[in-house]
């Protein structure tokens, strides 16, 4: 008996220790398929979406050439992962499971963007504010004693020579390969394409490219009227460069014309002029005459990539930024009318079945959405490009303030431009459809984050409405827009954007993002119940020639 009671203990104590590793083991498995899960839940933040179109409408040639602009886009995604980060393999090689390593992608590193760039691999720490444009070890007090002619240039990398010291390098140099790659793959697509603009244009971008300077080409991109195709490629925008807002990031678009749409959108352009003079400011922030060459086209996008492609998505561009292009020619604006389309159904409508109040839902529509992001793009134009005092350009006087002010500006005057023409009898909208649109688009961008220059200017016009009683906010937690107010409040704000712009007004732009560009314990609650619902914070895109199918 004690023998067989001797054995039971012993086996009840080796079934003890075998279910403690058991569990043990089981915990390690569950706590790995948190880690996992969380990522894969920033990953499946982003809905996938098919970059596709109609490819009959295109020429055999124009086929052709897609391919080739395909190859060349893909290599601003190369130079990108430069200028963002660095080595991109660094990176992917400290991601342990696939799914940070997609979000690796979508981030262009190891940063959040859509949260305020925090690391989520938490061995690479902060991300720098002037990204990879210049060395991680400057500051600013050394670049200010930096004797260079170009340093500011928007094409330049600043790096250290051999002795330590900075050196302003041009991108044709520090890319010399990419770029060589680039002008080649453009000539190439010069020869298939059969529009005179297209065909000029591509041959002097590639041009452009080995002489660091886009005017001509941008010029020529201006000239284009007839095109099927387009094309954006090139250092562009200045948002990665959070330092100084100098340097320019390369990125890609590959387009096909919406003709129809387009053909509607063309009256729009030519009222800038009288727009201008209209604007809620003294006559001092608005004479700068728009130029009157601007175009405003529809285009279903096929292919981003690089600065465009990181983080949340683009869907509407408004291009030259090189105010002597401008000035000379105006701009051109392009609506993203396919990836608009999956922002709308993906995003801001299930975004307004959780914040608008059941009453104004029926408000929340896509032409409104359309409209507002339309003239936000066209409003780009409107306001002043140089400061009043004559010292210079409102970018170079505003610096890594910029951004974020011009987007806000772009904003609310494109609701000022909606509205004043619907006033004029040139738009037939229902105002209230563009007012609480427009709303809910305001928690849409919020999800952006501080570190988005489109995030902060949504911040700040939340905070200002909130302030102005634009909006209240109901008892079972959704909002309520009050049409008068909002009025009253986008004219006020208007008028507040156009003169710190004028005024130059560095320290001005300063204080307001410090004050309004952040998130209470009230807005943070919305922002948690969005979440909550499951809603995508952005999309993220399936594209290439396999999915056109070529």
């Amino acid at each position: 008996m004690k023998l067989k009671r001797y054995l039971l203990l012993i086996g009840f104590i080796m079934a003890m220790f075998v279910t403690a590793c058991n569990e043990s083991a089981e915990n390690e498995q569950s706590t790995d398929e948190k880690t996992m899960t969380e990522m894969e839940k920033k990953v499946n933040e982003f809905a996938s979406f098919k970059l596709t179109t109609d490819l009959t409408q295109l020429t055999e040639k124009e086929k052709q050439m897609l391919p080739v602009l395909f190859e060349a886009a893909s290599i601003m995604n190369d130079i990108f992962w430069v200028q963002a980060f660095g080595d991109k393999q660094v990176v992917m090689d400290s991601a342990k499971d696939e799914a940070t390593k997609r979000f690796v992608k979508i981030n262009y590193g190891p940063w959040e963007r859509l949260n305020d760039n925090k690391p989520f691999i938490p061995s690479f720490g902060e991300k720098p504010k002037g990204a990879n444009f210049y060395p991680v070890d400057m500051d600013t007090a050394e670049f200010s004693a930096f004797d260079a002619a170009d340093k500011t240039s928007l094409y330049t990398m600043i790096r250290r020579d051999e002795s330590g010291k900075l050196v302003s390098i041009p991108y044709a140099e520090f890319f010399k390969q990419q770029y060589t790659k680039v002008a080649e793959l453009l000539k190439k697509a010069s020869e298939l394409a059969e529009d005179d603009g297209l065909k000029n244009y591509l041959a002097l971008r590639a041009d452009d490219f080995l002489k660091n300077d886009f005017y001509a080409s941008d010029i020529a991109w201006m000239d284009m009227k007839t095109n099927g195709i387009d094309l954006v490629i090139g250092p562009i925008e200045n948002y990665e460069d959070a330092l100084y807002g100098y340097k320019a990031a390369h990125e890609a678009y590959i387009l096909i014309k919406d003709k129809e749409w387009s053909q509607k959108l063309e009256k729009y352009a030519a009222l800038l002029p009288v727009l201008q003079t209209g604007l809620p400011v003294e006559a001092k922030y608005k004479a700068e005459k728009p130029g009157s060459d601007s175009q405003l086209n529809a285009y279903d996008v096929v292919f981003y990539a690089g600065d465009c492609n990181a983080g949340s998505k683009t869907i509407a561009i408004n291009l030259p930024n090189d105010e002597k292009v401008q000035a000379a020619k105006g701009s051109r604006r392009l609506q993203l009318k396919n990836a608009m389309q999956a922002k709308f159904d993906k995003i801001l409508q299930p975004i307004s079945d959780v914040i608008i109040t059941p009453e104004q839902r029926k408000h929340v529509k896509f032409n409104s959405f359309f409209e507002n992001t339309m003239f936000h793009e066209v409003a780009h134009g409107l306001g002043i490009k140089n400061t009043l005092d004559g010292k210079g350009t409102v970018r170079d006087a505003l610096k890594e303030t910029y951004s974020a002010l011009e987007e806000g500006k772009a904003d609310i005057l494109g609701l000022y431009m909606v509205t004043k023409l619907q006033e004029m009898g040139e738009l037939d909208v229902d105002l209230m459809d563009n007012y609480v649109t427009f709303m809910a688009g305001i928690f849409r961008s919020v999800r952006f984050g501080g570190a988005s220059a489109h995030g902060k200017a949504n911040l700040i016009r939340y905070n200002y409405f909130k302030e102005k009683e634009a909006f209240v906010k109901n008892s079972d937690g959704t909002y309520t827009v009050n049409f008068e107010k909002m009025k009253a409040a986008m004219d006020l704000m208007s008028e507040m954007i156009l003169k710190l712009q004028g005024d130059g007004d560095y320290a001005g732009v300063a204080k307001l993002v410090t004050e309004k560009a952040v998130i209470d314990d009230v807005l943070q609650a919305d922002l948690d119940k969005i979440s909550a619902a499951g809603i995508p914070v952005d999309i993220v895109f399936e594209q290439g020639s396999e999915v056109l199918g070529l």
